[in-house]
């Protein structure tokens, strides 16, 4: 990792405090992070990025989660949003991503409604989870496309729910991020009103067919998205441990031992670090088997995205645990402000609820492993 890089990391872990009561990361972690380019190492090539591999950023993902669970995770959406540059009109393309200070960010689900007219679209809608919207310069979203009865139907490339993007001087941010964790993400609902969006400012995240014909452009975009926030979780779960160790010399009031003498403390650290260790490599196996698979110019197989889900999902679920263990091995220190591990717990709770990741994840994996018929069109 490049000096600047750890720079910028180190500089993440400093203001992290700031950064969570200001609701939003730190502005002096933007610039340092969109220096290094952290926030586009996803870019393709053709639209000048890096066009990293997958597993080289869920990397990155990790290392500023470990950082800062708000900066990490504002790195991931960054990150798996500028996977749209595969996915935009050249022209488009271009001017979303081109500059190198250039940061995305949005929701994609389709709960905005874009109406067909000339040249375009006309959006209006409400979305969750804006996170780091407060410092993107452009702002994407979710839509349903509808005809001037309120039908469903599609842009004229076919897409039936595009994921848009707005300027943001046409984006609403909406005081709704009041939270118990990831609160620098700035996670907030937006909203636009009969905005103008013009022909092919959108991606269709579903289509198997990308603009650009490259490994990240086939690489399944849900699984990327569903990977990155495991690797946040990795990242959490990394630092819960190194705070754990970190108090280890500390003595609980009336005994002798320290806490690292502790056998029941041992076991709980062993176990946290074993369930980082398989759910890290567990995941990043995956992904790798799957990149090399995309570098041949194939597309991603049924099997292959579902083993890619069900390895984010069951990484999540043990940096977690991994997290609990931590937490509840520090004991009483860790229930204050003060302690960076009641920070990773909050943290690491709210995270594990994201869609892609969440428990009820498995339900439809293993419908699939069944041999029943399963939509894997989100997978």
């Amino acid at each position: 990792m490049e000096a600047s890089t750890v720079a910028a990391l180190e500089l993440a872990t400093k203001r992290a405090a700031d950064t969570e009561m200001l609701g939003r990361l730190h502005p002096d972690v933007v610039t340092a992070f969109t220096n290094v380019g952290m926030f586009r190492r996803w870019v393709a090539a053709e639209s000048g990025g890096e066009a990293a591999s997958v597993t080289g950023v869920l990397e990155t993902i990790e290392a500023a989660s470990k950082a800062d669970g708000a900066a990490g995770w504002c790195v991931m959406i960054a990150n798996t949003t500028a996977l749209t540059s595969h996915r935009l009109p050249a022209e488009w393309a271009d001017t979303i991503y081109r500059d190198p200070a250039s940061c995305t960010g949005g929701y994609g689900m389709p709960a905005g409604t874009a109406r067909l007219v000339d040249g375009g679209l006309e959006v209006t809608g409400r979305w969750a989870w804006g996170s780091g919207t407060d410092h993107c310069t452009w702002i994407g979203a979710g839509v349903r496309v509808v005809d001037d009865a309120g039908e469903a139907t599609t842009t004229v490339d076919g897409a039936p729910a595009p994921f848009v993007f707005f300027e943001t001087a046409d984006v609403e941010l909406l005081d709704t991020w009041h939270v118990a964790g990831l609160k620098g993400t700035a996670s907030t609902d937006y909203a636009v009103d009969k905005v103008f969006v013009p022909e092919g400012r959108w991606a269709n995240l579903l289509s198997d067919t990308p603009v650009v014909d490259s490994p990240l452009g086939r690489f399944p975009f849900f699984g990327a998205l569903a990977a990155g926030v495991a690797a946040c979780l990795i990242g959490l779960a990394g630092r819960a441990i190194e705070e754990l160790v970190a108090i280890g010399e500390k003595r609980s009031t009336g005994s002798r031992k320290t806490l690292a003498e502790r056998g029941t403390l041992q076991a709980d650290l062993a176990t946290a670090v074993a369930n980082v260790q398989q759910a890290r490599r567990y995941l990043y196996g995956v992904a790798d088997e799957m990149w090399t698979h995309s570098e041949t110019g194939a597309a991603p197989t049924d099997e292959q995205r579902v083993a890619l889900r069900l390895a984010a999902t069951t990484a999540a679920r043990r940096s977690v645990e991994a997290v609990d263990l931590c937490y509840h091995a520090a004991g009483s220190s860790a229930v204050y402000a003060s302690s960076p591990l009641q920070r990773v717990f909050r943290d690491a709770h709210v995270a594990i609820t994201h869609g892609m990741v969440a428990p009820r994840t498995m339900e439809p994996l293993g419908r699939f492993l069944f041999g029943l018929p399963t939509n894997t069109s989100q997978f």
